[in-house]
């Protein structure tokens, strides 16, 4: 297919980078078939990096899967955050993982972390287990092993924070192409992140951290759910962070 003809198929089907689109979808399929499946399903509205089945994340190549949350690159302010004075052998947890990007970027930025990540959407414990070695299934950190208790130097997550009531206003790609479990944050949209926040100070070693993406506007929320929980809040854009002492 010619390139300039699938970037006019692309445009009128609303895709703003049209022409890096294409440019990546002639590179990814295998044939003409392949292409031409792959073109229909972007054409009705699957998120790019679940057709081709790879995102772009902080210098990997992360693993898609359809249905799997797609990693944002504005996450990759929690990746900066998160891998801030970790040493070979930290325990590095990544909850709602979704991919397993945040965990996956961790590892590469600080070679000799442990990661261990946790979803409770099984389509996401699949995808993840592509990209990293320790994918737990359950709910938050009941599906972490015992053993890591107050051990763990970081814990990452990308919970979900859209409210309820916003998800009818998100794009199509992401409300009806990801699970709904990895956007519905509830009525405020921190119904997941509370229970995040409440449940780290268990786990972490002495001087670690909880790291969560929040909105501009939650943020200040966030940081009052850290303090309630006994740890030492911070505020960088949309990444809070609370400390144990």
């Amino acid at each position: 297919m010619d390139p300039d003809a699938l970037a006019a198929t692309l445009r009128a089907a609303g895709c703003v980078f049209a022409e890096e689109e294409a440019a990546l979808l002639l590179r990814e399929a295998p044939d003409r078939a392949a292409l031409d499946a792959m073109v229909a399903r972007r054409v009705a509205g699957e998120p790019l990096e679940q057709v081709v089945g790879f995102a772009e994340f902080c210098g990997l190549r992360i693993a898609v899967e359809p249905g799997v949350f797609v990693p944002r690159q504005r996450s990759a302010a929690l990746v900066r955050r998160a891998a801030r004075g970790l040493r070979a052998g930290d325990v590095v947890v990544d909850l709602c993982c979704g991919t397993g990007a945040l965990g996956a970027a961790v590892a590469a930025a600080v070679p000799g972390v442990e990661v261990h990540a946790a979803d409770v959407d099984p389509a996401a414990v699949a995808c993840a287990r592509r990209n990293l070695p320790r994918v737990h299934h359950g709910d938050l950190y009941d599906a972490l092993p015992r053993d890591l208790r107050g051990r763990v130097a970081v814990v990452v997550a990308n919970a979900p924070y859209v409210p309820t009531g916003a998800i009818a206003t998100m794009p199509p790609e992401a409300r009806d192409h990801e699970h709904r479990v990895a956007l519905d944050g509830g009525t405020d949209g921190l119904d997941v992140q509370r229970r995040v926040i409440a449940g780290a100070r268990d786990w972490l070693a002495p001087g670690g951290r909880v790291l969560v993406e929040s909105s501009e506007r939650q943020a200040p929320v966030s940081a009052a759910l850290m303090a309630a929980a006994g740890l030492t809040p911070d505020i960088d854009g949309q990444v809070v962070t609370g400390t144990r002492s």
